[in-house]
């Protein structure tokens, strides 16, 4: 989970970014020109050709949105090479859909021949002045059948090839608007970054670089780098901020403060450290307002959540009580795999709209939750590790969980159990481990976050002092109890010890002997980093290393760092406390649509009460038809889907897609349990 990257190899990332300035002057520059003739990568011979014979739909017209919005994307490639494959995938779609589109249409040449023919006949038998000859019974008006199959193919075909390119032009138009998206979720954590450089030494195109170099910033550091490449290639930075800050997808937010940027540079570094602290507010703010716009967008999301969720199962209710007192009323439907009964129509209906909502609902969700809040845990590349690691790692138990669960199911399916249930049971079997381990790291991360907190307060008081930044570690490693973080400060507060020794040493003669001793502590610092492993530790304390090698303040810098990190572990908790709500009308919403088909189950879907209801009401004329164990299933069935859905979007209101598992597999098992129980299926 390392988010950043040591900046000892001066000369190597100057080297890469060279490289990478050549090869991308048309995304930091955007003047639309590249290498005529894509040398590298895999698809080299294919770039070459379709280069060859495509590239001359760049200066189309048409092609000029396109222009723009790749100009805000950051693709690796140059936008005459995108649209050189566009066109030649567009061929290889072409000749895809050709074939079938001509044998389809040769296959139903014949009817529509025949109809025709049919409509033409009745024109001559009606005698009229302007009758058209009848056609022959194998053309289609002045065309023969296999002529006009042949017209519908190619027309299918190019219609096909017309639409990848729009298609290609769509993804464009995608990539932009997530990079956006990230852009605005990622500046304001640089701008606080670049407020605590400017409190250093270092210029501007350095504090750029440092942001630049940091991957916690998304998207805002690959702007920030394309700025530096085309600010080498023009010689200026003014330039080269001013050609992203044109062509970059955010418009309201990274264009004016690239803009403002340039102009409070130039009037000097007090300027500077207003301006970025005046932006700092601002974003702030802005964030501020988006989460409130996100928690009135939840609240309406939730009523519409239970609204809808409910109706199916309340549609399925209602057609198995019409099929019971009304049978007439819900005929069968004939379809291409046969006669289907109406309410097994409306259950599969009812069963996918049920899935894909509670999907949609819990995306949504998801969307809404900050980024920084988002828990996301890397798979070892190691089988070995994987296991090791299952315990703790939900992204390892995942793996681990999967083979045993599809032997359960297997093992259902011979032993007779109904497809349902194997696939629902296998499903919880799978969910409910990962979901298990997944709280079991969530709370460790909880208290890693608070200790954290804690230690940051602490470290900040003793650097208030006067102490230097390894003698305040140590004191705190030694003297304060953090719980979970004692051995992670004091491999902290001895790394940094080491570093101390490696500079008294040298005496920061040599300045390479210096430079290591400052990758020493910037190391030390990303290994603390890595082994908390909370985005919490990651959006933090990657403030630190940089600011101080700066030469910034070191009492301000942990005082801002201070403020920082109670900020965001307050708005956890806050988060936290606002979506326990959502979590109980999830499992509420679940809970009462159960409730609801067990009382229809046991009070209306019983041969006793059906007989009862045929002896009592003329309007059943076949209580017979009406089979109860079907019934029973069905209504069981959707019941399961309405707990599936609720269960992934309380847990992703929760904490996220892992305690969607855990909430759905949960509820999904506990579903099955009472209605079999229960005798309810």
């Amino acid at each position: 989970m390392s988010r950043r990257r040591t900046t000892g190899a001066t000369s190597a990332t100057g080297a890469s970014e060279g490289t990478a300035g050549a090869t991308g002057a048309t995304e930091a520059g955007g003047a639309g020109t590249e290498d005529p003739l894509p040398t590298g990568g895999r698809l080299a011979v294919v770039d070459r050709v379709c280069y060859a014979l495509f590239a001359r739909h760049a200066s189309d017209r048409r092609h000029d949105a396109d222009r723009k919005r790749y100009r805000g994307t950051a693709l690796d490639i140059g936008f005459e090479t995108y649209l050189a494959r566009t066109y030649g995938l567009s061929w290889v779609v072409a000749a895809a859909v050709f074939l079938p589109a001509l044998v389809v249409a040769a296959g139903a040449a014949p009817a529509v021949a025949a109809a025709v023919e049919a409509r033409f006949g009745a024109a001559l038998l009606s005698g009229g002045p302007t009758a058209t000859p009848a056609p022959t019974p194998g053309s289609v008006g002045p065309l023969s059948t296999d002529r006009a199959a042949a017209l519908v193919a190619v027309a299918v075909a190019l219609l096909a090839k017309r639409a990848t390119v729009a298609a290609a032009g769509l993804h464009l138009r995608w990539v932009a608007a997530t990079r956006r998206t990230d852009i605005e979720r990622t500046l304001p954590g640089a701008v606080r970054y670049l407020e605590l450089l400017a409190s250093g030494s270092d210029g501007p195109r350095a504090m750029l670089r440092k942001a630049a170099d940091d991957d916690a910033y998304g998207a805002t550091a690959t702007s920030l780098r394309k700025a530096l490449n085309a600010a080498r290639l023009a010689g200026s930075l003014d330039e080269g901020l001013r050609r992203v800050a044109r062509d970059t997808p955010s418009r309201e937010l990274l264009a004016p403060f690239l803009l403002k940027f340039r102009k409070r540079a130039a009037a000097g570094d007090e300027a500077l450290s207003a301006f970025l602290a005046t932006e700092r507010r601002m974003l702030s703010h802005r964030q501020d307002r988006a989460r409130k716009r996100a928690r009135r967008f939840l609240e309406l999301l939730t009523e519409l959540f239970v609204a809808v969720l409910v109706l199916p199962a309340l549609l399925v209710i209602g057609a198995t009580a019409l099929s019971v007192v009304i049978p007439e009323l819900l005929p069968p439907v004939e379809t291409p795999v046969g006669v289907v009964p109406t309410r097994a129509v409306v259950l599969y209906g009812a069963v996918a709209f049920l899935v894909a909502f509670g999907l949609a609902a819990a995306v949504a969700v998801g969307t809404l939750r900050p980024p920084s809040q988002r828990a996301s845990y890397e798979l070892p590349a190691n089988p070995r590790t994987v296991l090791a690691s299952a315990g703790r790692n939900p992204a390892s138990t995942a793996v681990v969980a999967a083979g045993p669960a599809l032997a359960l199911a297997c093992w259902l399916a011979v032993a007779g159990y109904t497809l349902v249930n194997v696939v629902l049971i296998g499903y919880a079997a799978f969910a409910v481990p990962v979901g298990l381990v997944a709280a079991r790291r969530t709370r460790i991360d909880d208290a890693r976050d608070r200790e954290l907190a804690d230690f940051v307060h602490a470290v900040s008081g003793h650097v208030a002092q006067g102490r230097p930044l390894a003698e305040a570690v140590d004191a705190v490693a030694r003297d304060a109890d953090l719980g979970v973080l004692n051995d992670d400060v004091a491999d902290l507060a001895f790394a940094l010890r080491s570093t101390t020794a490696t500079e008294a040493v040298t005496g920061e003669a040599d300045s390479a002997e210096g430079a290591v001793a400052v990758d020493v502590r910037a190391a030390a610092i990303e290994r603390f980093v890595d082994r908390v492993g909370t985005p919490l530790a990651a959006g933090t304390l990657g403030l630190v290393t940089g600011a101080l090698n700066a030469g910034g303040d070191a009492d301000a810098v942990f005082e801002t760092l201070r403020i920082e990190v109670g900020r965001l572990y307050s708005e956890q908790r806050a988060l936290r406390s606002a979506m326990q709500p959502y979590i109980a009308v999830g499992w509420a919403a679940a809970v009462l649509v159960a409730g609801v088909v067990a009382v229809v189950n046991t009070q209306v879907v019983d041969a006793a009460r059906l007989a009862e209801i045929a002896a009592a009401s003329e309007a059943v004329t076949e209580p017979e038809g009406v089979y109860p164990e079907l019934e029973r299933f069905r209504l069981y069935v959707v019941t399961q889907a309405t707990v599936l859905a609720s269960g992934w979007f309380a847990g992703t209101a929760a904490r996220g897609r892992y305690a969607a598992l855990l909430h759905s597999g949960a509820l999904v098992a506990c579903c099955y349990v009472v209605f079999t129980v229960g005798g309810l299926v």
